[in-house]
């Protein structure tokens, strides 16, 4: 017992020291560095919700898709239950049959595209409504 005690102890103070000792001399080369990588790269640092705020397909169909829920399977950029809106975006251009398809797939359901986890068919959502929310995730490319 003396022991672990001894080695946590001793893990503990050489973490301390590591970190103390890591915020070093080289602070202000690194602090350059992040200075002038940050100040010409902020547009690709951009979300997408920013870059599409003021556009009215992302506006509606933002709207549109929490009315619908959506948002409990699917986020933006990030990967949940079902493919992120930009991963779908990335995948189908925005063109008028990938349009229908779509929409035809979240109406009916479907499974195999994105894996194993089906997506439930939504009959009860009107079809204008679903194109609507389709065009707005084939808006969100990154």
């Amino acid at each position: 017992m003396k022991t672990i005690k001894s080695m946590a102890l001793g893990m503990v103070a050489i973490a301390s020291l590591a970190y103390a000792c890591g915020g070093g001399g080289s602070s202000s080369s690194s602090s350059e560095t992040t200075t002038s990588t940050s100040s010409s790269a902020p547009a690709a640092s951009q979300s997408l919700e920013d870059k599409y705020k003021d556009d009215p397909v992302f506006v509606a169909g933002s709207s549109k898709a929490k009315e619908a829920g959506c948002t409990a399977c699917h986020m933006v950029e990030r990967k949940i239950v079902g493919p992120s809106y930009a991963d779908v975006a990335a995948k189908y251009d925005n063109t008028p049959e990938n349009v229908e398809l779509l929409t035809s797939r979240v109406i009916k359901g479907n499974v195999g595209e994105w894996g194993e986890v089906p997506m439930p068919a939504h009959p009860h959502l009107d079809t204008d409504d679903v194109e609507t929310i389709v065009k707005y995730v084939l808006l969100l490319k990154k």
